[in-house]
């Protein structure tokens, strides 16, 4: 079934562990998608539907050149899909250097606020969107030992939900994935010794981003949903 029949859909972190089953599962909805991440390129997915922009979303004067440019090449963006993130933990929060502290908010919180606030203008102005992000299960139930990545993907959270309060006007959704570990190759490498079939498959998430990108799930807008799988 091809739910994002001629919808563009610009995925941050779109070559990452999560990201590639991300694309591949938007392309093959029909979606046409703009794959973002600093060193991606057009032949990463083999799809007549699939464009890639390399650039680095740290700053926001990066994210409305890049949202300028997808709207000057295909005329609209139709879903937001934020993947892209990152992890850093072993620490209290007292040993918890400046470093680690600003990249945990610059990965999960400060992108994604930069992109957001880069494509509403032209939804609003459309009247129709989605906002899609990828949390963690940790922004809900924070762990020791992982002071900056929980709070930092908390942010998101609420960064999530303010926009879907803010745009409901305008017919456009906002929603974030919390999913518990997933099954990728970084995890099975940081987490070795782990069970590893209990983990959320990446699958099951693009699954559920597409569904929430879809028409179908208009109405579904400022939810923050677990996806623990077994890990419940």
């Amino acid at each position: 079934m091809r739910s994002l029949e001629g919808k563009v859909a610009l995925i941050t972190g779109a070559k990452g562990d999560l990201g590639t089953f991300v694309t591949e599962a938007f392309l093959a909805a029909g979606a046409k998608v703009v794959g973002v991440s600093r060193s991606i390129q057009p032949s990463d997915f083999s799809h007549p539907e699939f464009h890639a922009i390399p650039t680095d979303l740290s700053t926001g004067g990066a994210a409305r050149k890049l949202a300028e440019s997808v709207i000057s090449r295909f005329g609209r963006i139709d879903a937001l899909i934020h993947v892209m993130g990152g992890f850093a933990g072993g620490t209290r929060v007292d040993e918890t250097s400046d470093a680690v502290f600003e990249q945990m908010l610059d990965l999960n919180y400060r992108a994604a606020f930069f992109i957001a606030r880069a494509v509403l203008p032209q939804m609003r102005q459309q009247g129709s969107g989605r906002i899609l992000a990828v949390a963690s299960r940790q922004a809900a139930e924070p762990g020791a030992m992982v002071g900056a990545y929980s709070a930092s993907k908390a942010a998101l959270v609420a960064l999530i939900r303010t926009i879907a309060l803010e745009n409901k006007d305008r017919s456009i959704s906002a929603n974030v994935i919390l999913p518990a570990t997933m099954d990728t190759p970084a995890n099975r490498t940081a987490i070795s010794d782990a069970n590893a079939s209990r983990w959320v498959q990446p699958s099951q998430v693009a699954a559920l981003l597409v569904y929430l990108a879809s028409d179908v799930a208009a109405e579904v807008t400022g939810a923050a949903i677990p996806i623990y799988g077994s890990q419940l």
